[in-house]
């Protein structure tokens, strides 16, 4: 099979057999045609050459990218998921109407058999561990941000009975306590798995077959993400040292045809050589080596500290976060984690600047500048705007040459330095937001979920940055292998509350583990003089 878009070959002559059962992450780089895939898959897309098969009566649930600002309530639409409920449910309820007593009975027993009777409690089950509250069970599509109405469309997605599971990076706008939930209901879905996703970790939870695009084609591996990576090096390994016996093979009988080929003693030798070239299955060149090679603009001026906080209270009108100090040095690399509702963006945007205390000190230091990348960056992306005059706009005297070779760091190549956002994957629009902030040289980078949309070859490559240089950051994210690599001090907000761990998130676990222990051995011998004194 073989599939185009845009004029673009994306996969060429692909040859794959996923089996009833199995779970398979699907990587590979930004733009590759992994979302394509999913869209061909679900029928939205035709293959160009060959065809795709599908096991008769298969039922596919896929993650749907937007949800309608509806009046229906939260639990109502992550019911609707079971579209084949819903639709008895409205013959049921036209039975009832026509009084067609026989009829009732019967869609009664199609009801049972759907388990419908116990849909609500199992749409609940799902809210509750996608962290939504009872209290907002009942609350309108409308009245939802963004990021939960994502997870809205994921527990519906969750909710419909299906054979063959799409999910297209679903960790996106969970918290780490969301990401822990969908591993596990994963780990207990009976049907056939198809997972795109960034985050090394949850693939490792998840599945055990890896599915890897590349150069137009797909190759299947056994295992999870870690035994592929492992297994992938080894085998590149291999292939460069095959590359590089058959290309000293290729340069003798080259040269042996060169020097022979018009000598007639030797001229039977030499065409037997042309054929057995002609012949060859040459084996490929390794071209593994990272496309990107970025670095921060380096700041002109530091200061030390650059920016404090002392005794601040955070939020719009009432205080979401309270009584708190910190303070950000060159070089420090902060983690933040947290529930989602736990102030963790009202704490980025404070930092910022952008939303003021509503009491305490923020102290910027002389040469403080930020620099903050957010989905909301890349959704105010100018898509009318190829990524070089998005760098012209910022700096319009920029020498062009030099604009072509920092994008050329993010691996916008060619004619890519000059197309539209508007043509870019949601990870080449990630990719082009950071080296917009990039390119007006932070020396305080403000990251929320820099991760998601970013392919994993992008995220090894800025784990590998992040860690080697004195690059002063302070991030959101649930990548708990990115956390591990960079940050060397971790930030949590519980109940309003900031706990400080100076450490990497193995640091942090081992001693929040700690801490709770310590405040539950508190509250067991506040409750026991409590009932001496009541003895």
């Amino acid at each position: 099979m073989s599939l185009r878009r845009n004029g673009e070959l994306l996969i060429e002559q692909l040859a794959l057999t996923i089996y009833q059962g199995q779970k398979v992450g699907l990587v590979g780089a930004n733009g590759i045609g992994k979302t394509s895939l999913f869209k061909l898959i679900l029928g939205e897309l035709e293959a160009d050459i060959g065809q795709l098969d599908l096991s008769a009566g298969i039922r596919i649930a896929h993650m749907a990218q937007e949800i309608p600002g509806a009046d229906v309530t939260a639990l109502e639409y992550v019911v609707s998921g079971d579209s084949d409920l819903i639709a008895v449910k409205a013959r049921l309820a036209q039975a009832e109407q026509n009084a067609q007593f026989d009829k009732v009975a019967q869609l009664f027993e199609e009801i049972k058999d759907l388990d419908g009777f116990s849909a609500e409690a199992r749409a609940e089950q799902l809210l509750v561990g996608l962290g939504f509250s009872e209290t907002t069970f009942d609350n309108p599509l409308k009245s939802f941000s963004g990021g939960w109405r994502v997870r809205l469309n994921l527990a519906r997605t969750l909710m419909k009975p299906s054979d063959l599971l799409l999910l297209d990076e679903p960790t996106n706008h969970l918290d780490l306590d969301a990401i822990f939930w969908l591993a596990s209901w994963i780990q207990a879905y009976q049907g056939t798995l198809i997972l795109i996703s960034h985050d090394r970790e949850f693939l490792d939870d998840c599945v055990l077959h890896i599915a890897y695009m590349a150069n137009q084609k797909v190759t299947l591996y056994s295992g999870n993400y870690s035994a592929f990576e492992t297994l992938r090096a080894e085998q590149l390994i291999d292939q460069a040292r095959q590359f590089e016996k058959q290309q000293k093979s290729i340069h003798h009988m080259e040269d042996f045809i060169r020097r022979f080929r018009y000598k007639e003693s030797k001229a039977r030798q030499a065409q037997s050589r042309i054929k057995a070239l002609e012949r060859l299955t040459r084996v490929e060149a390794v071209h593994e080596a990272s496309p990107f090679r970025f670095s921060i603009r380096e700041a002109s001026r530091q200061s030390d500290p650059l920016l404090q906080l002392r005794n601040a209270n955070l939020g719009y009108t009432d205080p979401i976060l309270s009584d708190l100090n910190l303070s950000f040095s060159p070089g420090d690399r902060f983690g933040l984690l947290g529930v989602n509702g736990a102030g963790k963006s009202t704490l980025v945007k404070s930092l910022e600047g952008t939303l003021p205390l509503i009491d305490g000190e923020r102290t910027e230091g002389l040469h403080l500048k930020t620099g903050y990348f957010s989905q909301h960056q890349v959704d105010d992306l100018d898509l009318e705007r190829c990524p070089l005059e998005h760098l012209q706009q910022l700096d319009p005297k920029a020498n062009e040459l030099k604009l072509r070779t920092f994008l050329g760091g993010f691996n916008f190549q060619g004619e890519q330095v000059e197309t539209k956002a508007a043509n870019f994957s949601g990870g080449e629009k990630a990719r082009l937001a950071l080296a917009i902030v990039s390119f007006q040289q932070p020396n305080l980078l403000l990251l929320d979920e820099p991760t998601n949309h970013l392919d994993l070859e992008m995220i090894e490559w800025l784990e590998s940055y992040f860690a080697k240089e004195n690059i002063t950051l302070f991030m959101v994210t649930h990548d708990r292998f990115f956390l591990e690599r960079v940050c060397n001090e971790i930030i949590e907000l519980d109940n309003g509350k900031l706990y400080q761990y100076k450490g990497n998130y193995s640091y942090y676990l081992e001693k929040k583990e700690e801490r709770i222990a310590s405040e539950n051995s508190s509250i067991d011998k506040a409750q026991n003089l409590f009932v001496k004194e009541l003895a």
